[in-house]
């Protein structure tokens, strides 16, 4: 699809992004997201970070627990360095935009588009499709209103989310296309790091993921130190030393993501690592990395649990966020309205 042309329309650098609080946060959240997330805070771009609360229930959720992981997360995001007086911090279901917005973008998007998300196939992938939930098979168009309802330009995501920042550019397009205007922002996804995607350190072919059964196939963010330490070192390789060159990491998962993880720990690159650690055995390696893994999380999850202790606090940076965004977020809204024809005699 291509965009309306109008020269004089420019958007203001704005990022958006979000995690679920479906699960405890993992090492791999931190690296692939919470720590960019507070480089680009620190780069002084206008940053909105959403726990998408309403995304989570696309599968069903334990009511306290759903409201646990929520403050938890928020703990996370703090621990981790965001600032909630420099960025918008807040969780999704307190800006009813977003799902207004997602009825309006259910109505643009097309089935077929949706039945495409790879997500969505590998969510179904042996069930009856039929029997999932309506929201997972549609949760895309959500997806797009987080995005959109700010008008964001980028949005820091994982490898497996591109497809729905493409999905969240056709939309916006297609809106522009239908009512003739140039009123959305076709948002560019931001995929960087060597540990943008963080691997399951039981097998390095799968991402690291809080959904695995197997809790030695993570590091939790609440994991204490010794922990981290026995996960690392028990952790699967091969039995030859590191290579010299990232060419040699090629056919050795494993070994390329314990390397990758060293670098997004030190804030390095894998060829650095493997400068300095290139013919160590894993049995040198291995220990390094899970002392550089405790000097980095071991301060975050000691915050988290400070944080956590006053959940009333959490509940009230949420608050707080979520009127910031709603302030962003309702006239957007508004003029979507106007836009497609809908009579607005009483604004909220």
């Amino acid at each position: 699809m291509s965009a309306p042309t109008d020269a004089a329309v420019t958007f203001p650098t704005r990022i958006f992004s979000g995690i679920q609080p479906s699960g405890g946060l993992t090492l791999g959240n931190y690296l692939g997201a919470l720590k960019r997330f507070v480089e680009k805070q620190d780069q002084g771009i206008e940053t909105i970070y959403c726990l998408v609360d309403m995304h989570a229930i696309t599968v069903w959720q334990d009511p306290e627990r759903l409201r646990h992981q929520t403050r938890e997360a928020a703990a996370a995001f703090i621990a981790a360095g965001i600032d909630p007086k420099r960025s918008i911090l807040f969780n999704q279901s307190q800006v009813g935009a977003h799902a207004e917005l997602a009825w309006i973008f259910n109505c643009i998007a097309r089935m077929g588009w949706m039945g495409r998300m790879t997500q969505w196939k590998d969510k179904t992938a042996g069930k009856n499709a039929e029997a999932q939930s309506l929201g997972l098979f549609a949760y895309p168009a959500l997806m797009a209103a987080d995005i959109l309802v700010y008008r964001a330009t980028h949005v820091p995501v994982g490898e497996d989310q591109k497809q729905h920042i493409e999905l969240t550019r056709d939309i916006a397009i297609k809106f522009n296309n239908d009512y003739g205007v140039n009123f959305f922002p076709v948002a560019e996804p931001v995929i960087e790091g060597a540990a943008a995607r963080v691997m399951s350190l039981r097998d390095g072919t799968k991402k690291m993921s809080k959904s695995d059964p197997s809790d030695q196939s993570r590091i939790n963010l609440t994991d204490d130190a010794d922990t981290i330490a026995k996960k690392f070192r028990k952790a699967k390789t091969d039995p030859e030393p590191l290579p010299d060159t990232v060419e040699g990491l090629a056919d050795r998962p494993e070994a390329r993501n314990l390397v990758n993880i060293y670098a997004g720990l030190s804030g390095t690159t894998a060829p650095e690592v493997l400068a300095q650690y290139g013919g160590a055995q894993f049995g040198t390696f291995k220990p390094a990395l899970a002392d550089l893994a405790v000097s980095v999380l071991s301060p975050i999850t000691t915050e988290m649990n400070r944080l956590m202790a006053d959940p009333a606090e959490i509940d009230r940076i949420l608050g707080d966020g979520a009127d910031r965004a709603d302030a962003i977020a309702r006239p957007v809204l508004e003029e979507v309205y106007d836009i497609v024809g809908m009579v607005r005699s009483r604004r909220r």
